[in-house]
Formats: C-alpha cells, sequence, structure tokens
C-alpha cells in the first residue's frame, strides 16, 4: 500500500515538472517570437512596442493561464463538496449516515434545552416487508421504497430534527426538546403519512407500513442506551397500533 502511495506521489510530481517545463517553455518561446516580429516592424515607434509588449503578452499568456486555474479552483471545490456530502449523507435515502448521525445525537442530547430542563425524544422506525418487496419485485424497487419511506420522514419532522438511516431499513429521528405530546404528534404524522403513500412496484400497488417506537429524556444520555429503549419500543408495538413512548426519567 506504501509503495504503491508512493508510486502515485512519484507520477503526479512528475507530471508537475513536464507541465511546469512546457508552460515556462511556451511562455518564453511565445515572447520571443512576438518581440523579434516587432522589433521588424516599422509601425510602431519603440515606445509603442514597449507597451505592445506590455500589454499583448502577459493577456495572451496569463488570461488563459488564469482561466485554468480558476476553472481547477471550481472542480476542487465541487469534488470537496460531494466528498463532504458523501461522508455525511445515505446515498440512497439522502439522510444522514449512521455514524454522523450517532456522533449528532451525542452532542445534542449533552447539550441543555433553552429553555428548561435537558429534554428530548429519541424514534426508532422500521420499514416492515422490505425483504418480501425485494424478493418480489427485486432489490430496485427495496431501494425506492426506502427512499419513499425517507423523504416521508424528513417531510413529517421539525427544521432542527435530526433523521438519519442507521441500518438497511431502519431509520432514527432525534427530536431535541420535543415534549411528549410533540413526540407523539411527529410519530403518528410520520406513520400514517407513509401508510398513505402510492407505492406502485411493476404497476402492483403495495402497501408500505412501518413500525415506530421511541423514548423521551430528561437527562443525559448515550446514543446506544437511547437506541435500545426505542428499539424495545418497536419490538413491543402490534401492528396498526399507535406506538408509545418510554420514559427515561432517572
Amino acid at each position: 500500500m506504501a509503495q504503491t502511495t508512493a508510486t502515485a506521489s512519484a507520477q503526479a510530481w512528475r507530471s508537475a515538472a513536464w507541465l511546469t517545463f512546457l508552460g515556462t517553455a511556451g511562455s518564453l518561446g511565445l515572447s520571443l517570437g512576438f518581440n523579434y516580429l516587432l522589433l521588424f516592424s516599422d509601425a510602431f515607434t519603440p515606445f509603442g512596442r514597449s507597451m505592445m509588449t506590455a500589454v499583448l503578452l502577459p493577456v495572451v499568456i496569463g488570461l488563459p493561464l488564469f482561466v485554468l486555474i480558476g476553472w481547477q479552483q471550481i472542480q476542487i471545490r465541487s469534488c470537496r463538496q460531494e466528498l463532504n456530502r458523501s461522508g455525511t449523507y445515505d446515498r440512497l435515502t439522502g439522510c444522514l449516515n449512521g455514524p454522523v448521525f450517532t456522533s449528532m445525537v451525542e452532542r445534542r442530547a449533552t447539550r441543555p434545552s433553552a429553555p428548561g430542563p435537558r429534554s428530548g425524544a429519541f424514534l426508532v422506525i422500521h420499514s416492515e416487508h422490505l425483504r418480501s418487496i425485494n424478493l418480489r419485485f427485486g432489490l430496485e424497487w427495496g431501494d425506492e421504497a426506502l427512499r419513499l419511506i425517507a423523504t416521508t420522514i424528513q417531510s413529517s419532522v421539525r427544521a432542527d430534527d435530526l433523521v438519519g438511516r442507521i441500518g438497511t431499513s431502519m431509520f432514527g429521528v432525534f427530536l431535541s426538546g420535543a415534549t411528549e405530546g410533540e413526540a407523539k404528534e411527529i410519530g403518528e404524522r410520520i406513520r400514517t403519512r407513509v401508510a398513505q403513500v402510492y407505492f406502485a412496484p411493476k404497476g402492483t400497488e403495495d402497501a408500505l407500513t412501518i413500525k415506530v417506537g421511541g423514548v423521551m429524556f430528561e437527562k443525559e444520555m448515550e446514543f446506544a442506551d437511547m437506541f435500545q429503549f426505542a428499539e424495545q419500543g418497536v419490538s413491543d408495538t402490534q401492528d396498526d397500533a399507535r406506538f408509545e413512548l418510554k420514559h427515561l426519567n432517572s
């Protein structure tokens, strides 16, 4: 691995050296040729020749160079943004990916809410029958089902809430500072809207169903603890039943 990296680095330096040499040689040749032509021209005075050299040469040489540098900067900025996005968001659903979501939840869970004590809610959402969709219609339709569910979740939460994909068919929602009423309303809204999504793989209408579990907390908590209790709530939830929030006050 180290040898491969060293080889790639050496090749990059050789390319840079050749580009520098060729660019410098080309600029020098252009400058000499231009001055040679002006030297034998009777149409310009010495002052005119010097002005032509001072103005035209920087334009002819510098303008393409700076355009190229500017274009490269735009490409580099675009690549950096894409790298940042791919390292932050799940490619399939557009939600925060697992590690980023976990880190952001833990930072927010340890930050006091203002005003009032530290509090909030954490929801876990399971997409049901995803394996059945994959088997019956193919993986591409399973991916489409996840995208539809993710979009519905994101449109059902508040602007400052966090939504992340924390498993193959599992999403997490962190509701910082939410009251029990707000958390229940958001959870039911997500469940109702997902059930109303039109999903017709290969022209056959099929229902999207999810289970929602959640936990309310009023103290500093680790992500693993929130997930454990919320996941237990998903396991305890019966089909078509309203989800219940567990309370962790101590």
